[in-house]
């Protein structure tokens, strides 16, 4: 007997899930997380009135002020690791920190607020990494084509725009397959362009 384990140990894959304050990404990650989630949820006292624009989202009490973490395994060989950022622009200098070694980003949008997904959506173009944007639905809220919401953010067509609800299991797991299809779009091109370079 060898004494080793055949248990396969899944690739662990660090993924982002980022946008404005209020648009869904604790729900999004306690949605699809197989072990109990954590949070950093904290009760909004008067330090963040005149600071966090709560416009659109009245009724919001807890925000995150350093990051939401879940995992969710794929298969038997990939386990994906969640870190949500937190909106605020306050807390931004924590996004390097929880960026760094992430495969892959979901920037949730709020159409109610859509203008608060612009530092996560600059940001992540900014470090070239790959996202997919994910229009989650808010009962109530106007809704607006796909395209439409491209083109408000200036996106490009190689990033995928979809509807999600943050609440669905189902819904944030086709979100994510998006984006694996995404990271592995554009991981498989890096190549082809290096060898484009050299000729």
């Amino acid at each position: 007997m060898s004494g080793r384990s055949d248990r396969i140990v899944p690739l662990a894959v660090k993924i982002v899930v980022s946008g404005g304050l209020g648009v869904g990404k604790t729900t999004f990650i306690g949605a699809i997380s197989e072990i109990e989630p954590l949070d950093t949820e904290a009760a909004m006292t008067q330090v963040s009135v005149g600071v966090d624009s709560l416009d659109g989202v009245e009724s919001k009490t807890t925000t995150t002020v350093a990051l939401d973490f879940g995992r969710i395994t794929l298969d038997p060989t990939i386990a994906l690791y969640l870190f949500g950022t937190p909106g605020q622009d306050r807390f931004s200098f924590l996004w390097d920190d929880l960026v760094e070694g992430a495969l892959g980003t979901v920037v949730l949008v709020d159409t109610r607020r859509i203008e608060e997904c612009f530092p996560a959506v600059d940001y992540f173009e900014s470090q070239g990494a790959p996202f997919v944007l994910a229009v989650n639905r808010f009962d109530g809220a106007e809704r607006f084509e796909l395209d439409e919401v491209r083109e408000a953010l200036g996106l490009g067509a190689e990033v995928p725009v979809l509807e999600c609800d943050a609440r669905e299991r189902g819904s944030v797991r086709d979100v994510l397959g998006a984006l694996m299809d995404r990271v592995i779009g554009v991981r498989s091109l890096a190549p082809k362009r290096r060898a484009a370079m050299v000729r």
